[in-house]
């Protein structure tokens, strides 16, 4: 099944287990309008919904991820201050809705991933890159200053020195560097990319899913600065043993065959 959000420019594809949401602007190597921004909390809505949808995967159509936002709407969105403090805000949602997607996300990136391509790629648990993939983010050559939460995005994944690296000089950042620091999970040559991706699509598809978000919540909350067990997170660990994923991997183990869980 096949939904179209802001104007034809977003697709959702429901695969199965998994949803494909690409990037559809080909003609301008996928550059983020305000319209795109503002319908991500709406796709996002619909991929939480979706009870057999348990990975998304986030790409762009033809050979780019996404150059960032569309410039041919700067005059606009950054013509007052009124207007931009607007279109920041869309931005943000936009970018936190994926963020905070309970599902695992996935960024299958190939060629340009810059600017509000990396907020989207850095948005996702995962980042898995073809060899031709190329990224930056360019705050510093345009005089802008990139958000808060973007740049912790951002120092989360690669660490603090790197990231003043990338956002003091604005560097466009080739694959195998990308991989040196960090940015990325996974190479793969342009044509093996999408195998790779659904490959790993399915490896999570086929763990618990009661597991694999609390995971993804108890890594959030380290990221934000929790460092000891609360009682929700006890309380996780604890539903668990008495939930029907761990029935069901207990049997499995015990009967030496590949697990069914049930948890959706």
């Amino acid at each position: 099944m096949t939904s179209s959000f802001a104007d034809n420019a977003l697709e959702l594809d429901l695969v199965g287990d998994y949803a494909v949401l690409t990037l559809n602007q080909p003609a301008k190597r996928n550059a983020m309008t305000k319209a795109m921004w503002m319908a991500l909390p709406q796709v996002c809505a619909v991929v939480e919904a979706a009870q057999e949808v348990k990975v998304l995967v986030v790409r762009g159509a033809g050979d780019h991820f996404a150059a960032g936002a569309d410039i041919s709407e700067f005059e606009i969105v950054y013509g007052t201050r009124e207007a931009a403090t607007a279109y920041r805000a869309n931005v943000a949602a936009g970018v936190e809705a994926l963020a905070t997607l309970s599902k695992p996300t996935i960024a299958m990136i190939s060629g340009v991933c810059v600017g509000g391509g990396m907020a989207l790629a850095l948005a996702c648990d995962l980042r898995i890159a073809a060899t031709n993939a190329r990224f930056g983010i360019t705050p510093a050559r345009l005089g802008i200053v990139y958000s808060l939460a973007d740049t912790k995005r951002l120092v989360d994944a690669v660490g603090p020195s790197e990231a003043k690296n990338i956002l003091y000089t604005g560097e466009i950042v080739g694959a195998e560097s990308a991989l040196r620091i960090g940015l990325v999970n996974d190479l793969h040559a342009p044509h093996a990319l999408e195998a790779a991706v659904v490959s790993k699509v399915e490896q999570i598809a086929c763990a618990s899913q009661w597991t694999v978000r609390k995971v993804k919540k108890v890594v959030g909350m380290i990221l934000s600065g929790t460092v000891t067990d609360t009682a929700e997170t006890t309380a996780w660990q604890l539903d668990a043993v008495e939930g029907p994923d761990f029935a069901e991997g207990r049997a499995a183990f015990m009967a030496k065959r590949t697990p069914v869980f049930p948890y959706r």
